[in-house]
């Protein structure tokens, strides 16, 4: 009999697989970002759910849940149309696995970019464009949760190849757009943290 962490790797491959098909489907550019992307860029540890974005400036919230229902992936909270209109990202769940999913809009040109430079990677059994490992970084740094640190951090840590100039120029550039200045620090702050346990 599998255990329960088989049955969870089961169900967030499944969504995942869902997912996959159903933005794919709509002809607009995306990809997987969060701890599904982090994973399979070689992170050990462990996600519950799935974060993807798109390009908000492809496709509205309205038409995305409707072409997202037809996969089995429906709003998890009431008005789901209306608050992803006030704050750019949608709250969804995979009924068939109970799954969350948050799919995001992009709209800076950081984002933008990020998904013209995505790239194919494998998860578990799924395999689904996801961010490159710098603009991971960059994603996880303008979070700055703990989690989002620490993922970073590990990050950095396996991908030494990482091209830190550019990762410190878009952060600059969406510190500067957000009036969040402390997000360079908190950069600053991922590097050094990084670069500490690589001499150990």
């Amino acid at each position: 009999m599998p255990d329960s962490n088989d049955l969870g790797e089961r169900s967030i491959e499944a969504a995942l697989s869902t997912l996959s098909a159903a933005l794919g489907s709509t002809g607009v550019g995306w990809m997987i970002i969060g701890g599904i992307a982090v994973i399979a860029r070689g992170v050990r540890r462990m996600t519950t759910d799935v974060d993807a974005v798109v390009r908000g400036d492809a496709i509205d919230a309205e038409t995305l849940v409707a072409i997202l229902a037809k996969h089995q992936i429906v709003p998890r909270i009431e008005r789901a149309i209306e608050f992803a209109q006030a704050n750019l990202v949608l709250l969804l769940r995979h009924e068939s696995s109970g799954i969350d999913l948050d799919v995001s809009f992009a709209w800076t040109n950081f984002e933008i970019e990020a998904i013209a430079a995505r790239e194919i990677v494998k998860y578990g059994r799924v395999v689904a464009p996801m961010a490159r490992t710098e603009d991971l970084i960059i994603f996880k740094a303008m979070a700055g949760r703990p989690r989002d640190v620490e993922d970073a951090s590990s990050l950095l840590l396996l991908h030494r190849e990482v091209d830190l100039t550019r990762v410190r120029r878009h952060l600059h550039d969406l510190a500067t757009l957000a009036d969040e200045p402390e997000l360079e620090r908190g950069l600053e702050s991922i590097i050094a943290r990084a670069q500490s346990a690589q001499r150990r």
